[in-house]
């Protein structure tokens, strides 16, 4: 499966939160809602989840294998980047 199209959008707020993305795969199948967010040890993309009672979220989708998560990380953290560094040269 290859990874088609990605599409990043910042979110202005304060939060850990900095993007919001959708990332489509053999211009076929589309994930929306992955979120760019900032870790204690640097940006990381998290899956789209849901709110499972108080104890916290529950991915909704997922890649089974440590090689879909890296090549969907690259990916979207590629387009956050360039669309970040695009803003920035545009300020």
């Amino acid at each position: 499966m290859n990874i088609t199209e990605v599409r990043v959008r910042p979110v202005k707020s304060d939060g850990k939160t900095k993007a919001i993305a959708s990332i489509t795969f053999d211009n076929a199948f589309v994930v929306k809602e992955l979120k760019v967010v900032e870790g204690p040890t640097g940006l990381f993309v998290s899956m789209p989840s849901r709110k499972v009672g108080a104890n916290g979220y529950r991915d909704i989708a997922h890649p089974i294998t440590a090689q879909a998560r890296a090549e969907i990380h690259k990916a979207v953290m590629s387009a956050y980047e360039t669309q970040a560094n695009g803003q920035s040269a545009a300020n």
